[in-house]
């Protein structure tokens, strides 16, 4: 840990955190979800890195180490595109391997999609292909207590989050959301009550790697995070050719509890997924999490490893 670099890099007048390690001329840009932050990526820039990649990760706008926007509430995933984008230009790389977790998967797909000259290949974990708009994830099939639901209206969250303080909140989610079932709560309870006091963090997460998280958050709150991903799901951001022809790899936990969205799992195995990503490998490992990147890091890494090197080919 102690050879990564780190610097600001900036973006569209915002200055983005950019954590970097390996000087090879192949880039792998890793893109994190929530409650993530770069530091999540710890064991793949590593590992990657030996393997004589340049491995970078960065605070998305409004997340940890990074600038605010001025106007969260107005955010969509536009802006991320713009950032991976910018990244690569500020950083004078022509072409990427984009890994993406959770909502980082948005972004990496988006990007092929929309500069497919700037990708060499997409990896996700967690979150297959979805466009944001109306249809990304279905809330009315769901609870009225889904998580999703309950974060994307305005204010309750914010009232939620605020009864603990950063560290606990990301000690809750982190622990809540590493379990199989979907979070929701009762009609007369929020997210935030679903955790028990007594869940010791997930044996592959330490004290020191809440610190390190809690550290972060501290410094950007939650603002931009709930805007992105969560009030901006339904948001479509025009892209009138979502195809995406660059080689993919999807892995999967199967004890994610995003399988357990509706229609998310037969999405992936019908292989309809493909109709956006036709060059998509699929694999699923048994004991995995929704972290499964943080939870089975050597398998994880094999993995991703195996598809840099497969497609590298290709990359400049």
């Amino acid at each position: 840990m102690e050879n990564i670099e780190h610097k600001h890099v900036e973006v569209k007048g915002l200055k983005l955190h950019v954590a970097e390690i390996g000087c090879g001329p192949k880039v792998v840009v890793f893109l994190h979800g929530f409650p993530e932050i770069w530091y999540t990526w710890r064991h793949q820039m590593i590992a990657v890195a030996n393997k004589g990649y340049r491995a970078i990760a960065f605070d998305f706008r409004g997340y940890g180490l990074s600038d605010q926007p001025l106007e969260p509430e107005k955010a969509t995933f536009q802006d991320l595109i713009d950032d991976v984008v910018g990244l690569l230009d500020s950083l004078a790389i022509n072409k990427a391997f984009l890994v993406g977790k959770d909502f980082g998967a948005f972004p990496a797909y988006l990007v092929a999609a929309v500069h497919p000259e700037r990708v060499s290949g997409v990896v996700t974990l967690g979150i297959p292909y979805i466009l944001p708009g109306t249809n990304s994830i279905q809330n009315h099939l769901l609870p009225e207590g889904f998580y999703v639901a309950r974060w994307q209206i305005p204010g309750r969250a914010e009232a939620d989050f605020g009864r603990f303080d950063v560290k606990s909140v990301v000690r809750n989610i982190y622990t809540l959301f590493s379990r199989s079932e979907i979070p929701v709560a009762n009609e007369n309870q929020e997210i935030m009550d679903l955790f028990d006091p007594s869940t010791p963090l997930p044996s592959w997460f330490s004290e020191e790697d809440l610190s390190v998280y809690a550290s972060l958050y501290e410094k950007s709150g939650f603002r931009y995070a709930l805007q992105v991903p969560y009030r901006s799901l339904s948001v479509d951001i025009g892209i009138s050719d979502p195809k995406v022809n660059a080689p993919a790899l999807l892995i999967m936990g199967e004890k994610d509890y995003c399988l357990k969205f509706p229609g998310m799992e037969d999405y992936i195995r019908s292989g309809t997924v493909k109709q956006l990503v036709p060059d998509l490998d699929i694999i699923f490992l048994e004991e995995g999490c929704h972290f499964v990147h943080e939870q089975l890091p050597h398998l994880a890494n094999q993995l991703i490893i195996t598809f840099l090197d497969k497609h590298s080919t290709a990359a400049s």
